[in-house]
């Protein structure tokens, strides 16, 4: 037991020595030198990046996050926002209900808590939109606090370093469990990321590249020729796909036919094209006003669970059309960014057949 635990302290302390050289630079993060000079992350901005970063690559994240920190600098401007204006901002990152609990989120911390965050993994979780992994990372990475974050990343070099052979998701507890084992009492912040960074360049799902690796000597997947084999992973039931009808219409004075989603469910609260529901079967419904309703043709999307075919018709509407469903916006109130993706992909089918 003593020899397994001085590997382990091994395995960190070179890991966090290649993280103080080659740490990647995030809008979000105190590196580690400004780190060791005393510069403390902001756990607002850590909160929000883990937040946007769930689902979504650095990448992707990167301008939403310079955006949303140049518009509301801290969680009190954020808590003051209109949530119409959070969610356009939101638009493209998907999974909506995170931009709703974000701005709830918001506002319990600057009205409840007096703008400051729980410096605990149990006080976060008790705050809306933030889970386990999300409390255990701002814990960490913002407050120090001995957490062990386990995302994909840290699942890949776990199941490498360690050779575990049972697939995923099966094996998640066991990973989370070994990650513990390694998470040290020092720096557990840049621990944290220090793995994060180190699945996300070196250890990759496709090709890891061994050589440049500080656990290279450590890895008994490495040592058996399987570290490109790891993590298994059990077959995936195939998505299935649902179907559904959007009716974009637009006005002789360039107004668009749009309403509000219900609050729950997919794009909740998000603003679209009247339609139908999304079933496996295409589903029957009258269109929200009567009109020379035109097949735009089909738009495809994909969700975490299903795949889409929307079937968008499109109308130009007469003066002083009454929608029974939703509600005109004005075409200078109109901006097809602020739609969700699977939205912005019917208004672009439709757009040939409403604006000539």
């Amino acid at each position: 037991m003593a020899e397994a635990k001085a590997e382990e302290k091994a395995e960190a302390a070179a890991l966090l020595r290649w993280y103080d050289v080659h740490a990647r630079v995030m809008p979000w993060r105190v590196g580690p030198a400004a780190r060791a000079a005393g510069e403390r992350p902001d756990p607002y901005r850590v909160w929000l990046s883990e937040v946007m970063l769930q689902q979504t690559t650095v990448a992707a994240v990167r301008d939403y996050f310079h955006r949303f920190t140049a518009r509301w600098p801290d969680v009190g401007a954020l808590a003051a926002a209109d949530e119409a204006e959070v969610m356009a901002e939101w638009a493209g990152l998907g999974y909506y209900a995170r931009a709703r609990n974000l701005l709830k989120c918001a506002r319990v911390v600057a009205g409840d808590l007096g703008g400051t965050f729980p410096d605990t993994a149990d006080g976060l979780r008790a705050l809306p939109g933030i889970g386990p992994y999300t409390a255990a990372a701002i814990a960490s990475i913002a407050f120090d606090r001995a957490e062990t974050v386990v995302d994909g990343n840290v699942e890949r070099v776990v199941a490498r370093l360690d050779r575990v052979e049972a697939p995923m998701p099966g094996s998640k507890p066991e990973l989370a469990r070994r990650a513990e084992r390694l998470t040290p009492p020092a720096r557990p912040g840049d621990f944290a990321q220090a793995m994060m960074d180190l699945g996300a360049t070196i250890c990759t799902p496709r090709n890891p590249v061994c050589a440049l690796c500080p656990l290279e000597g450590f890895c008994a997947a490495r040592a058996a020729g399987v570290q490109a084999e790891l993590p298994r992973k059990a077959a995936k039931a195939p998505k299935p796909t649902r179907q559904g009808i959007a009716y974009v219409a637009r006005t002789e004075d360039g107004g668009w036919l749009l309403e509000e989603r219900p609050d729950r469910g997919l794009l909740g609260g998000m603003l679209g094209w009247p339609g139908t529901d999304w079933a496996e079967a295409a589903p029957a419904a009258a269109p929200p006003v009567p009109a020379d309703w035109q097949d735009a043709g089909e738009v495809r999307h994909t969700f975490t669970h299903f795949h889409l075919v929307l079937t968008v018709m499109a109308a130009s509407l007469p003066p002083g059309a009454a929608p029974e469903r939703g509600e005109i916006v004005p075409g200078s109130r109109f901006d097809p960014r602020a739609l969700p993706t699977v939205m912005r992909k019917a208004h672009a089918a439709a757009r040939v057949l409403v604006e000539n």
